[in-house]
């Protein structure tokens, strides 16, 4: 074969990428559907418990969390602590529970029986576990952490915000994406018909905290960004406040995709943005954005 040819063979699919690049990311940035920002009516969360908060996604949930104004009082349980979390704790808006077995939640009766609002980050990679090990992690815990907490707090009204990822599916060859479904249709069963409702987050690919990431996962985030593929850690906070503050608007089995959690943050963030200015107080930049 001609070398020529052989080029020909070689960048046709290179421009087929390129194109598909370039085309996702006019669709990305031509879509302007936007959600309303909070209204008077919707009452954001003061109290919340958080775990997983050492991890990517939680630290970033934590970040937005303290951030918060309406937030006076933040549950961590966790195995570890890390500066984020010492940060709250100084700052008076954090009190941290050291946890260690995700099985059995009687130990931390008192802090769960307090809040209506839970935000749960724990995972862990799928490479090098074996799927009953991520099954356990991913599934059982959230599971045992749901009947314990729902037999103790009647509360008309709990919500449980979780971490789940995008292109999940029973029939996956990925540990990973049978698992989550299976973590989702469990929560949703379980929930059905009761005083919790639980959300499912999916995003792609989540971008850490700048204290937290390192040069490749920056590379990764900007990469995918433009695409739609992508979101901030801190968005996915944002998300949950905003969705947390909607309350019974959100029903039990909504799932929210990496796009939605750009928009819920969005809404969030404008809707702040607001406040500040009738408050006079130093103002969110103009983007919307909470950075």
């Amino acid at each position: 074969m001609q070398q020529p040819v052989i080029r020909t063979l070689l960048l046709v699919p290179i421009v087929l990428f390129a194109l598909f690049y370039l085309v996702s990311v006019f669709v990305v940035a031509t879509d302007d559907r936007s959600l309303e920002t909070l209204d008077s009516q919707e009452v954001p969360p003061e109290v919340i418990a958080l775990f997983g908060a050492s991890g990517t996604a939680g630290d970033g949930i934590l970040k937005a969390a303290l951030a918060d104004p309406d937030i006076r009082k933040i549950h961590v349980i966790t195995r570890r602590a890390t500066a984020r979390i010492e940060e709250g704790i100084a700052s008076g808006k954090v009190q941290m529970t050291r946890h260690m077995d995700y099985l059995d939640y009687e130990k931390i009766r008192e802090e769960i029986s307090e809040v209506d609002t839970v935000y749960w980050a724990i995972g862990t990679s799928s490479v090098g576990v074996d799927e009953e090990a991520y099954g356990r992690i991913h599934v059982d815990f959230p599971i045992q952490f749901v009947r314990e907490w729902t037999a103790i707090n009647h509360n008309p009204d709990l919500s449980f915000h979780f971490i789940s990822s995008s292109d999940i599916s029973e029939d996956s060859k990925a540990i990973w994406a049978r698992e989550k479904i299976r973590a989702e249709k469990s929560l949703f069963s379980f929930a059905d018909g009761s005083n919790l409702r639980v959300i499912a987050y999916r995003p792609d690919y989540i971008g850490p905290t700048p204290e937290k990431a390192h040069f490749g996962q920056n590379l990764m985030y900007w990469f995918f960004r433009p695409v739609g593929a992508a979101v901030k850690a801190t968005e996915i906070g944002r998300a949950m406040l905003a969705v947390s503050a909607r309350g019974s608007q959100i029903e039990n089995g909504t799932k929210i995709s990496t796009s939605s959690i750009i928009r819920f943050s969005n809404a969030y963030c404008r809707s702040h943005h607001k406040a500040r200015q009738s408050h006079s107080v130093p103002l969110a930049p103009p983007d919307g954005s909470c950075e």
